[in-house]
């Protein structure tokens, strides 16, 4: 199975006839059964398992394989970086919480409840008292805030914790997107001031967005959450959301609450001020999870396997000899491995596959289906012309290049690969977006799987009721964020689902 070069048959018997047959490994079938718009969730369970995860035998629990691990490490790396920018520093809480403190907000207890797993026994002894596992930290690191924080002096505290979270979902788990356990960052922060927390939610989703838009190469939009859709117990919610086109559905990305004061004044986080007042804390909580790999996979994987944009890539460029008879396979080899090494000193993630007992065009299909953003092909027409093919991934376009100038058309590459992701993702969801005006107009478009922006009179009665009109088997609408970025809203213009006057354009849409 060769990849875009449309070598097929000439490279397959190329990388066999110069060996016994004996010698050549029998070659198992590559590519995928589900085409991604034909059957998404099949198709998407097939990707996953590209070395990306391996279905563990819990259900919800997935093993992240090095292949995402390093992925989540690249955005790791940026954005511990960032935040120590803003002066958090990271810590670690313990993964158990006792009953009477994750029950002490009550509205916040009440939003994680269904999914809060507990143990319940020690070896053969039931436990006299069951324990929690965190579902998130609000009430694990409160108690310990009200420890710390006694006077002006000692605000703003802002911590950030890289750990894993429990919550055990029993709807439709899906890897990456929807699992009982799953890797995230959690920062918990407390001001003198509201404006201080105001000002940090919004810096904080910024970063959010650039994980997204410039490492992931998905647009998203950055806005507001309803009350019913923000995170229980807090003050408000803000968001980056992105949407799926083979679905019609919105991902919430990643999430920056402000808390106000709310935990505050359930844990007794008081502070004396500079006046020699007592006062409570304003809070903040924000958080980004593993579930970032999985809307990537989507938003830019095709029928061949991943696409991998060239920044959060393990492997930016995989070299590949395309071996001939009577070929000097030596020089050709050690080119492969010279081409790989001089990447690798100028800075890029580049691995030579110099396996013997595979075909090229069966290694093509590999690398394809792992998403590796750029192939380097080399012969012995390239040896002799001292050049390199490059193959793209995003749209499989070959250039002969002189190894001269590689370095320098390889960054030049990779640059180009990265911005035309994040382009044609972004005119993908665009197509999507549909404004209505009236309740017809919605269930055209939802129905049609559209990212919907709508009048809203931002009453919470009026989106029960939109929910409890749209449920079915594929789900129910809601809304996702009213963005920050405002459409003009034209005096007079009306709700689309009550009739009230429309305070505010909001998306709306199927979720995960």
């Amino acid at each position: 199975m060769a990849g875009p070069s449309g070598k097929k048959e000439k490279v397959e018997k190329a990388g066999t006839s110069g060996k016994k047959k004996k010698d050549v490994k029998k070659e198992t079938g590559l590519g995928l059964s589900a085409k991604k718009d034909d059957n998404f969730g099949e198709w998407y369970s097939e990707v996953c398992k590209q070395d990306m995860i391996e279905y563990y035998d819990i259900s919800g629990c997935y093993i992240l394989r090095p292949w995402s691990m390093a992925i989540w490490e690249i955005m790791q790396t940026f954005f511990d970086a960032e935040i120590k920018k803003m002066k958090v520093k990271n810590c670690y809480f313990p993964l158990f919480v006792s009953p009477a403190v994750l029950e002490k907000e009550k509205d916040h207890i009440e939003g994680f409840a269904p999914e809060v797993a507990w143990v319940t026994k020690s070896g053969k002894s039931d436990l006299e008292v069951p324990i929690a596992i965190r579902p998130t930290s609000e009430t694990v690191m409160y108690p310990y805030y009200s420890k710390w924080i006694r006077g002006h002096r000692d605000l703003p505290l802002k911590l950030n914790q890289w750990c894993n979270v429990v919550r055990w979902e029993f709807s439709n788990p899906t890897p990456f997107i929807r699992s009982r356990e799953f890797l995230w960052q959690e920062g918990h922060t407390a001001f003198a001031t509201k404006e201080e927390a105001d000002t940090e939610v919004l810096q904080i989703l910024e970063l959010y967005r650039r994980i997204y838009e410039e490492y992931l190469a998905v647009p998203v939009v950055k806005g507001m959450k309803s009350e019913n859709e923000k995170f229980a117990g807090g003050l408000y919610t803000t968001s980056v959301e992105a949407f799926i086109p083979n679905t019609g559905r919105g991902v919430q990305g990643a999430t920056s609450h402000c808390l106000g004061q709310n935990f505050a004044k359930m844990f007794e986080i008081n502070y004396e001020n500079e006046k020699g007042e007592t006062a409570m804390v304003w809070q903040n909580s924000w958080a980004y999870s593993t579930r970032t790999i999985g809307v990537m996979i989507m938003t830019h994987g095709d029928d061949k396997g991943l696409v991998l944009p060239p920044k959060v890539a393990s492997v930016q460029v995989v070299v590949i000899p395309v071996p001939y008879k009577d070929a000097n396979m030596q020089g050709i080899y050690d080119a492969c491995t010279a081409t790989a090494s001089a990447l690798c000193e100028a800075g890029f993630r580049a691995e030579e596959d110099l396996r013997d007992n595979y075909s090229p065009g069966w290694k093509y299909s590999d690398w394809e289906m792992k998403g590796v953003p750029v192939r380097i092909e080399i012969g012995p027409r390239d040896l002799e012309k001292n050049q390199v093919r490059t193959v793209r991934r995003d749209n499989g376009v070959k250039e002969d290049i002189p190894r001269d100038s590689l370095v320098e058309h390889v960054k030049e590459l990779l640059e180009k690969i990265q911005l035309n992701m994040y382009e044609v993702a972004k005119q993908k969801r665009e197509a999507c977006v549909q404004e209505i005006k009236t309740w017809d107009e919605f269930i055209e478009a939802l129905n049609k799987k559209k990212l919907i922006l709508a009048p809203w009179c931002d009453e919470e009665e009026v989106e029960r009721d939109v929910k409890a009109r749209t449920k079915g088997e594929t789900g129910a609408a809601k809304t996702l964020c009213s963005p920050f970025d405002q459409p003009e809203l034209p005096e007079g213009t009306l709700c689309f689902a009550s009739g009230k006057p429309a305070k505010k354009w909001t998306y709306w849409g199927r979720s995960y």
